[in-house]
């Protein structure tokens, strides 16, 4: 008798802990959607009575389906709304302060200096440097670093009657001023450092010098 009565409490527990098991289970689902349908009824209840007289009486009878309908309707004017500001209004506030750091003596210029440099050096130009090279400026014996930026030959090259190429020696601690250098190829040392190293180089004004021999870059196979 005892055995037996050990046997059916196994057999409890064992329900006991699948029935637990699969209600923990369900129980992000449940909830989810529980969640989901009292959005719907707030949303779509509040709303579907404003146009739901004047839709066909065959379609009255599907409420929650027009619940849906005006909850998604609701949500997309939402979203554009709040696009909409953020896109109209964030360039409002933005225009207006940066007209009241512009009139700030000092903050200014420092604003203004790193504005043309993000610009210079931004996305839309960072293909305008291809290369770093090496070249002797203002004076022979004095190396300068320097950014390759065309190879093209045009009118200055023809009369030059040399191959030439176009560099820009950037000034230092603000890059975005420099020398326009056109320069006879043999006069051009092109280096294995990186544009953002160079760049790192000159706003430093050589205090941060790139690791040299650069390190090696890690192939991966596909």
């Amino acid at each position: 008798m005892s055995s037996d009565a050990s046997s059916s409490n196994s057999h409890l527990v064992k329900f006991r802990n699948a029935f637990l098991s699969g209600a923990l289970l369900l129980a992000p689902l449940i909830v989810t959607i529980w969640a989901f349908r009292a959005v719907i009824d707030l949303i779509g209840g509040t709303f579907r009575p404003l146009y739901e007289h004047s839709l066909p009486d065959s379609l009255q009878g599907i409420p929650f389906l027009w619940d849906m309908v005006a909850t998604v309707v609701v949500i997309l004017l939402v979203t554009a709304l709040g696009y909409f500001s953020n896109y109209v209004f964030g360039k409002y506030f933005f225009s207006i302060g940066e007209r009241a750091i512009q009139r700030i003596p000092g903050v200014s210029a420092v604003y203004n200096s790193v504005k043309q440099i993000v610009s210079t050096f931004g996305s839309s130009n960072r293909n305008l440097f291809n290369k770093v090279v090496l070249v002797e400026f203002p004076r022979k014996g004095v190396w300068t670093l320097g950014f390759l930026t065309n190879k093209e030959q045009g009118e200055a090259q023809a009369v030059a009657k040399l191959e030439s190429w176009t560099v820009f020696v950037p000034t230092t601690p603000n890059p975005t001023s420099g020398f326009l250098l056109v320069l006879p190829r043999s006069d051009i040392v092109e280096l294995e450092m990186s544009v953002g190293d160079a760049m790192k180089m000159i706003l430093s004004g050589g205090a941060v010098m790139p690791a040299w021999p650069a390190p090696a870059k890690v192939v991966t196979s596909h």
